[in-house]
């Protein structure tokens, strides 16, 4: 493996200068398509995605300490254009995502094709890894997968980001989203990943101390700091749900729905991204400066 050409990444370099993690996520692909979709009458193209995320990237990426890009759609064109603000950092997703078990998104391996030394020299500073949990499926094939993701991180000198999401089990038995979301947490998040990526208990919708109650349990959990991303929680609850978490001891958020899915549903995609969604993403910094700068 190369030498790292840069100096070792540190988790400051993903983070806001209150410590707190106010990271922007355009590595959606295909549901993406399917959000452009429901707002188009003609076929959305993959230059149609591509073009979104990088209009997105140049737009949002200068209120962002972070930025997660994907290799199918966006990394490329999105490092090449340049378009990524100086101050934000670079993670590369390294997930190869397979429709499976009537999801869109029902299976993920690693994704050989993201060469960890390719993406550092082009200036990342961490890849991510999505990893489906299921209570009737083997732990050992997730655990292994995410060791062997984390020491290629390491080996290339780059930062490690794991991101378990609860799903159904593939019996089709009756299961507890939220109960997987926690159980994710213990199995997962003590295996070196240096950040963890977390779904919102409760979706976020529920009693506060609820979901304060939950994020402890997460936090307790985890070995490593810990973000929330915010796919299937409502975009106007995002930021309650991101202060609750934070209060119990999560440090940010890595999020793109909540930011800029809206803008999709506009007639003028940039215009709202400039407005409406540069204000969110602004909005949701300030709530983790408040909350975990308060508490560093």
């Amino acid at each position: 493996m190369a030498e790292p050409t840069t100096a070792p990444p540190h988790l400051r370099d993903l983070q806001r200068p209150s410590g707190a993690f106010a990271m922007l996520a355009v590595d959606q692909r295909e549901a993406l398509r399917g959000m452009f979709a429901e707002h188009t009458r003609g076929p959305v193209s993959d230059q149609d995605v591509t073009d979104f995320k990088i209009a997105a990237t140049r737009i949002l990426s200068p209120h962002a300490s972070a930025v997660l890009i994907d290799r199918q759609f966006g990394w490329e064109p999105i490092v090449q254009a340049g378009v990524v603000d100086e101050q934000c950092a670079l993670i590369a997703a390294a997930d190869h995502f397979e429709s499976a078990h009537g999801e869109l998104v029902g299976n993920v391996t690693i994704d050989y094709q993201v060469d960890p030394v390719r993406v550092r020299d082009q200036g990342a500073r961490a890849m991510k890894l999505l990893v489906i949990y299921r209570p009737d499926t083997d732990p050992r094939e997730r655990v292994a997968m995410v060791e062997e993701f984390i020491g290629r991180c390491h080996d290339a000198g780059l930062l490690s980001i794991i991101e378990p999401l609860s799903r159904a089990p593939v019996s089709g038995s009756t299961w507890d989203w939220d109960a997987g979301v926690l159980a994710a947490a213990r199995e997962l998040g003590s295996l070196g990943a240096d950040l963890y990526k977390g779904e919102v208990p409760l979706h976020g919708q529920g009693a506060p101390e609820e979901i304060r109650r939950r994020c402890a349990e997460i936090t307790a959990a985890v070995d490593s700091p810990w973000v929330v991303l915010s796919s299937g929680v409502p975009e106007d609850v995002f930021p309650t749900a991101v202060r609750l978490a934070c209060t119990e001891g999560a440090s940010g958020f890595l999020a793109g729905r909540a930011v800029w899915a809206s803008s999709i549903a506009t007639p003028d995609v940039e215009a709202d991204l400039r407005t409406a969604a540069v204000a969110r993403l602004q909005h949701l910094g300030e709530i983790v400066d408040d909350v975990v700068g308060e508490a560093a």
